[in-house]
């Protein structure tokens, strides 16, 4: 027979915490920064004849790109748990974010680095610099701008978190991605500045090549790190630590329970945590009992933690006290 099992009421409310709550405002507007800034470098790539301007150009409309790909996500998250997804679709952020890692070391990271290459071999004179150093000082004002921004929201969500170990631990892949695409372009700017100007100064065309291989590399360094942090939520990452701890901290708060002897949390998407967790229960108790306590608990975890959605609770005995099973007849 299968151990004894009380479950949590999984129509939980999904208005109120968790994905429907996860702001797009940084998405939109990185977006609309973008799609001004990548038309502007088109432009100024033309007139200028610059690999450097161009690998900018093709990087902000592929963060254009992107950043479509993380509304699709998000509004796809979003989406309530069904019969055919029971826990609900909130990994599908992970699965855009993921893409968007891609095509960032693809069409962003790897043409600048061929482009680049290609100028080295075959250097052409850059034209028409003031205009395109404009456009650049312009450019990194503008996503140095989106970047504070979201600075800022990360410093919001992340609390009393280092801002380094936030970046490392949180679950907002979306605010990571856009983070780190606004970041890279900020730095990727500064290589065009200088590629431009040494081009200029020396006439040497092959400076406007290394400043497109540089571009290139700093994108691929951030695909690669978004992809890994990306990749480990898709897979399934355990939830924060903290909520791990106070789950512990009300179970040993929480009437009849005697002490834990398992616990599980599964990061489900933005806002959204499963949490499996096996109880050793006081010798003795009724049924009606152990439910009761059971619903008292998860009420008051999910009043201290709402992003913990689902919670399944096993009562159970420590195996020292398990009475030893009857020989076989």
């Amino acid at each position: 027979m299968g151990e004894p099992e009380a479950k949590a009421d999984t129509n939980s409310k999904e208005g109120e915490h968790g994905a429907d709550e996860h702001s797009t405002a940084h998405i939109f507007q990185s977006l609309a920064v973008n799609v001004l800034i990548a038309v502007t470098k088109a432009v100024a790539a033309f007139f200028t004849k610059s690999g450097a301007m161009l690998a900018e150009a093709l990087h902000s409309f592929s963060d254009c790109g992107n950043q479509i790909l993380l509304l699709i996500g998000v509004r796809q998250a979003r989406k309530p748990p069904d019969a055919s997804h029971p826990l609900g679709y909130g990994r599908a952020l992970y699965f855009w974010s993921f893409l968007v890692a891609l095509m960032l070391f693809a069409g962003g990271g790897v043409f600048s680095v061929y482009e680049g290459v290609h100028k080295v071999r075959e250097p052409e004179p850059v034209e028409k610099v003031w205009l395109g150093l404009i456009i650049l000082f312009i450019s990194i004002l503008l996503e140095g701008g989106a970047t504070i921004s979201n600075i800022r929201e990360l410093n919001k969500r992340r609390g009393k978190t280092p801002f380094f170990r936030y970046l490392g631990e949180t679950k907002d892949s979306d605010l990571i991605v856009v983070f780190g695409e606004n970041s890279a372009a900020v730095l990727g700017l500064s290589f065009a500045i200088a590629a431009l100007l040494l081009a200029w100064k020396t006439g040497d065309g092959r400076w406007d090549g290394i400043g497109s291989i540089l571009i290139g590399a700093v994108l691929i360094g951030v695909a690669i790190f978004l992809a890994r942090k990306v990749l480990s939520l898709l897979l399934g990452e355990a939830a924060d630590p903290e909520i791990e701890v106070a789950a512990r901290r009300i179970a040993n708060e929480t009437e009849h329970f005697e002490r834990v002897l398992n616990m599980v949390t599964v990061q489900q998407g933005p806002g959204q945590v499963l949490m499996s967790i096996k109880v050793a229960f006081a010798p003795g108790i009724a049924i009606e009992d152990v439910c009761e306590s059971i619903n008292r608990y998860e009420a008051k975890l999910r009043k201290e933690h709402p992003e913990v959605r689902w919670v399944f609770v096993e009562p159970d005995i420590p195996f020292s006290k398990r009475r030893p099973e009857a020989p076989a007849p």
